[in-house]
């Protein structure tokens, strides 16, 4: 469902290290708003919930729910770090177009 490049799968491990609370894995989300439509959402997650497609790669568990899961099928996530910005990069086959940030979708 969702393909994890290298450089997120070490950003998700960092994440969960440095957690304050045990967590199983992250909630990817999809809801409406922001500039394009729809936005995503990612969190520590610790328990599924009824409906959840879980994936895991590489030991991250990836938990995204019914209404999430045609929005984000095929979605590659990846991790990138620059000089102005750091964090995580959403290339998802489902977007007709995208934001100029690239956090929201239609």
């Amino acid at each position: 469902m969702i393909t994890l490049t290298d450089n997120a799968v070490a950003a998700f491990k960092t994440a969960l290290s440095r957690a304050s609370e045990p967590a199983e894995g992250f909630r990817i989300m999809v809801e409406a708003g922001g500039c394009a439509g729809f936005k995503y959402l990612m969190g520590l997650e610790s328990v599924s919930r009824e409906g959840d497609a879980i994936t895991d790669t590489d030991g991250i568990k990836l938990f995204v729910d019914a209404g999430s899961q045609p929005h984000v099928a095929g979605m590659t996530v990846d991790f990138l770090t620059g000089l102005e910005s750091s964090g995580f990069v959403f290339d998802n086959p489902n977007a007709r177009e995208k934001c100029g940030c690239g956090k929201s979708f239609s």
